[in-house]
């Protein structure tokens, strides 16, 4: 396998740099907690955590494809071929953005299947980078099955964050993509000489990101070292395949204001995962996932969405409750690390 992708991040982007590490005193102290830090991965390239996961993969599929082994060989390697290789993947939005980025940088195609109810700002971000935008009838997990058909039908490389299968290469790409995050956290918690964080609330989808930071984090979370997937209430799949240990689709329309969270099948590549470091799952109402962006600008966060805020409404919603305090090991000595995991999208 071509490392180069996560050794070399400046072949993802040329200005590649880490996104920053916020201390929010003022969160801290809503939330009765001695310390609240917040990576802000709204600053990444295309405004989203995403973009790390979608280039690693889809970039590493092109080199296996063609055999090339860096960027300048895989885009001369496309660049005469006489037909563009095409990179194909199912999205709320953000995944399909950084495909369709990773094609654009190789030379290649991308073509992305998007459920309903994404706006039409989110697909027109794709089709700015060259993605063709197919719309399906459905939910996301509707359109994850479009896309495994397209691709088994032979229209592309299929680059799933999501998978059936806990051995899935192209899924553990995805997540290796994401695990820079805990890298950049592992050198910015070391020279700001900050104490290692006790609890960690990250935002779930089909829960690649929470395995990533449970799987790059988890050695360096002093005790209690609590990992928690936050996800609305209305798509919980992650609660549930956690409860079921075995993905398992939940019923229903998975109607969310964090849309990018509207995801109704845990990926069983991240379960594994998830299971091994015993994250837990905290599931939140629409009313306080819609809350969160402005309370936490009102802290001194970023601009953010409801989905990109989500682990500040999970920290929210715990932290006002004793009796989830108490479940999660919340206190006074508690330091919270949360990721924000994209900037506000201008509808």
């Amino acid at each position: 396998m071509n490392d180069s992708w996560l050794t070399d991040p400046a072949q993802l982007w040329p200005d590649y740099r880490p996104t920053g590490l916020l201390d929010l005193p003022l969160l801290a102290r809503r939330c009765g907690v001695r310390r609240v830090l917040a990576k802000a991965e709204n600053e990444r390239p295309l405004g989203n955590f995403k973009v790390l996961g979608g280039m690693v993969a889809g970039l590493r599929a092109l080199s296996r494809l063609t055999g090339a082994g860096s960027l300048e060989q895989l885009r001369q390697v496309c660049g005469d071929l006489a037909a563009k290789p095409r990179l194909i993947c199912a999205s709320d939005g953000n995944h399909g953005l950084s495909v369709s980025a990773a094609a654009q940088r190789a030379g290649a195609a991308a073509r992305v299947y998007l459920p309903a109810a994404v706006s039409p700002a989110r697909a027109a971000r794709i089709r700015a980078l060259g993605g063709e935008v197919v719309r399906v009838d459905g939910s996301y997990d509707d359109a994850v099955l479009a896309a495994q058909v397209a691709a088994t039908r032979g229209d592309g490389v299929l680059i799933a964050d999501t998978s059936a299968d806990p051995t899935d290469p192209v899924v553990a790409d995805v997540m290796a993509g994401y695990g820079l995050i805990a890298r950049e956290l592992h050198a910015q918690l070391r020279e700001r000489a900050h104490e290692q964080p006790s609890h960690v609330f990250v935002q779930a989808g089909v829960g690649g990101l929470a395995a990533a930071m449970a799987e790059g984090l988890h050695a360096q979370l002093r005790l209690p070292a609590r990992i928690v997937a936050v996800e609305p209430r209305s798509a919980a799949c992650v609660a549930r395949a956690l409860a079921l240990a075995a993905p398992v689709r939940i019923d229903g329309d998975l109607d969310t204001c964090a849309e990018m969270l509207s995801c109704g099948l845990a990926s069983a590549s991240a379960l594994a995962v998830l299971q091994r470091h015993r994250v837990s799952a905290l599931s939140v109402d629409e009313a306080q996932l819609s809350a969160a962006p402005a309370l936490l600008r009102a802290g001194g966060g970023p601009d953010s969405s409801a989905s990109g805020a989500a682990g500040w409404a999970g920290l929210l919603h715990a932290a006002a409750d004793p009796a989830l305090r108490d479940a999660h090991g919340l206190d006074a000595d508690s330091s919270v690390l949360l990721l924000i995991t994209e900037g506000a999208v201008r509808e």
